[in-house]
């Protein structure tokens, strides 16, 4: 590899998947795998194949479905790494990523290890994993609270084995960008053997500092960043793929690295997440949220107006945040619909096309044009389908300031058609009651979030809801033109989750 290119390891299926509440099914995670290919990305890391029979399916799929490198995550056990190894062995380009804890407190309390177990295990490990495929990756999970002596003992002995990228990881968010730098400067210098590896390393945000230590981590010789879209992860995340490619363009006669990343995709991309993951990009997020170039001050305004780069370091357009076209109408025919849904990177089987085009020319009728973002909700949405164990028929609401909302909704499931009526505080907790009526048990909910996903009188309005059901939670999404009927659609999608995971579907 050129020491002047940086690798970008995308971990938004896996560790992104780990995000409280979010839990993709196969179809969403093939399209973010395509994007993400679109995008230029190096490797995704597509799952834990080990964790469950649907981690297993996506990563196969994900592997087949892209020409990129894919890696599966595994522990050093060998039942992982041979799991792992089934699910990606069919991909163009297959990774096996194998990960032990170095730290004290991880080997004494977490693995229950000594030292010299843990070392012959990492060894063990990569050993197994060089017999099945030809790249390796090992990572030495809490390395910034590791001994460094042991770390540089283990890295060399599993450089040996046969890993040809070694990760070090600030797994807890614990370290500062100075000091993380020179952890990385003490591996390049201190492990023998370094040369026959890229060094890698994977940054979480606990402390806000995820991207400022992947920064100081390039700066002293890592070749490899393991990033996130949006930064999703578990607890406060992970690093941001966005903000650090943008920060080595940025700044690149600083940094004086290259990447493969198609910029101008980064922003459709971040919003794909968002709307597959439910999870919403706060409007102050760097480089791709509603805010990063908006201007309110006076004075801004004024010094934008007469050369954008007074307050601007970059522009919208490089990292693809343009104003949505007028692409399409009600008399828009199949052809142009279909190569616009081609433009914007979804690649559909001919049953897929039939289904969309119904769809699209349903929202048509409703709106007089149809945005590339009213796509890009309309494809989403579908891609949020599980088995649907219930569906809407119909709903009535009765609602007022001065008087208590009623609500009647009708389901349709393999049972016939149910019919409920019920009361609350506001037309969608009504509704809600006389879904929980029909389903049965109990659904409460965790977190409601609505907003208009394009502009205009006539905008679509797109709910997300979170559900809890047992010690599980499941998000929902509704879009319709109606708020109250994205808002139940929402719930509907959410509850059918759950049933089909309670039956083992991959959601």
């Amino acid at each position: 590899m050129e020491n002047n290119r940086i690798l970008i390891f995308d971990t938004t299926l896996r560790d992104g998947e780990q995000t409280p509440g979010v839990n993709l099914n196969l179809s969403e995670k093939l399209e973010i795998a395509r994007q993400l290919e679109l995008l230029g990305v190096d490797i995704i890391e597509a799952g834990f194949p080990a964790a469950s029979p649907g981690d297993f399916e996506a990563v196969r799929a994900v592997s087949k479905s892209v020409d990129c490198s894919v890696a599966a995550l595994c522990r050093c056990v060998p039942a992982d790494i041979e799991r792992g190894w089934d699910a990606v062995r069919l991909g163009k380009k297959p990774r096996i990523h194998v990960f032990l804890a170095t730290s004290e407190i991880h080997m004494k309390y977490k693995l229950r290890m000594e030292p010299d177990e843990v070392f012959r295990r990492a060894v063990e490990g990569v050993k197994l994993a060089r017999t099945l495929c030809e790249d390796v990756e090992f990572s030495c999970e809490d390395a910034s609270r590791s001994d460094p002596a042991f770390l540089y003992k283990v890295l060399e002995a599993v450089i040996d084995a046969g890993a040809s990228t070694v990760n070090i990881p600030d797994t807890v968010g614990y370290a500062m960008p100075a000091e993380y730098g020179q952890l990385v400067k003490g591996v390049i210098e201190n492990v023998p053997n370094i040369v026959k590896a890229v060094v890698s390393v994977h940054c979480h945000d606990d402390l806000g500092l995820a991207v400022a230590n992947t920064l100081s981590a390039i700066q002293n010789g890592a070749r490899q960043v393991e990033t996130t879209i949006n930064g999703l992860g578990e607890r406060a995340g992970n690093c941001s793929m966005e903000e650090v490619v943008m920060a080595l363009q940025t700044r690149s006669q600083l940094y004086n690295v290259g990447h493969g990343i198609d910029t101008t995709k980064i922003y459709r991309t971040s919003q794909r997440v968002a709307k597959f993951t439910g999870v919403p990009v706060a409007i102050n997020k760097s480089i791709v949220g509603a805010n990063a170039f908006a201007h309110e001050s006076g004075i801004h305004q004024h010094g934008v107006l007469a050369n954008p780069m007074t307050y601007e370091i970059m522009t919208p357009q490089s990292v693809g945040k343009t104003e949505s076209t007028m692409v399409l109408g009600k008399l828009s025919g199949r052809h142009a619909f279909v190569d616009k849904l081609k433009a914007l990177g979804y690649t559909l089987s001919k049953e897929e096309i039939d289904d969309a085009f119904v769809r699209f020319k349903d929202l048509a009728d409703r709106k007089k044009t149809i945005t590339e973002d009213d796509l890009e909700v309309l494809m989403s949405q579908k891609l949020a389908d599980v088995p649907a164990t219930y569906r809407m028929d119909s709903f009535q609401i009765q609602s007022g300031n001065k008087m208590q909302a009623m609500a009647s909704v009708s389901l349709v499931s393999g049972s016939g058609t149910a019919t409920e009526a019920a009361t609350g505080d506001g037309p969608i907790d009504a509704a809600y009651n006389a879904v929980q009526r029909i389903v049965g048990g109990q659904w409460p909910l965790a977190a409601y979030d609505i907003k208009a996903v394009t502009e205009g009188r006539d905008a679509l309005g797109e709910v997300t809801v979170r559900v809890k059901h047992g010690d599980q939670t499941h998000t929902g999404r509704g879009l319709a033109s109606d708020i109250i009927e994205s808002s139940i659609l929402a719930y509907i999608n959410a509850i059918n989750r759950a049933l089909a995971a309670e039956k083992g579907a991959t959601v």
